[in-house]
């Protein structure tokens, strides 16, 4: 077994017998995102819950990262939800002729919000990779309040849950 186990390459703390706490922390981090999945409508909303999903990850296998703390984490999803509901908005206003037209500058939009989100949460100090996917997300797919207070409250009940137990955790990666 311990050959086996060696040809995987697995991490050395899972071979040193941290197995728990692997377990534990994948098990918290499958919960949240269950319970996300339970709240927000997961056919229309996949990117948004895809977010949440990678700052999940972010959240519980490096819990001590500077990426996983409030500011990056909130803040980045501020950030996110600001650029893509304006770009998202703006596209929305656009009275456009053809539905190939529509569709690239829905295209182009996208992106113009993914690399806004990214500018402001580099000169912010508030970067978050997953938040600019929020921010595509925003663009490509119909959204209301009730989305983005969703969204908030999965981000910000995240960043208190990780805090709480945070004493129980270890970076995994």
């Amino acid at each position: 077994m311990r050959k086996l186990i060696d040809r995987l390459d697995l991490d050395g703390h899972f071979r040193r017998k941290e197995i728990r706490r692997y377990m534990l922390q994948c098990t918290l981090a499958g919960v949240f995102v269950l319970i996300m999945l339970l709240v927000l409508d997961t056919v229309t909303q996949t990117v948004l819950i895809a977010a949440l999903g990678a700052s999940t990850f972010i959240a519980f296998a490096v819990p001590r990262s500077l990426h996983s703390d409030p500011r990056h984490m909130i803040g980045g999803y501020l950030v996110g939800i600001a650029a893509g509901c304006l770009i998202g908005t703006i596209n929305l206003t656009l009275d456009l002729d053809g539905a190939s037209i529509a569709q690239a500058v829905t295209i182009l939009s996208g992106a113009f919000a993914t690399a806004l989100a990214m500018f402001i949460m580099v000169i912010t100090k508030t970067e978050h990779p997953p938040a600019a996917a929020l921010a595509l997300g925003l663009v490509l797919n119909e959204w209301n309040l009730l989305t983005i207070l969703v969204i908030l409250a999965g981000i910000v009940s995240l960043s208190i849950f990780k805090r709480l137990i945070l004493p129980v955790l270890m970076d995994l990666i």
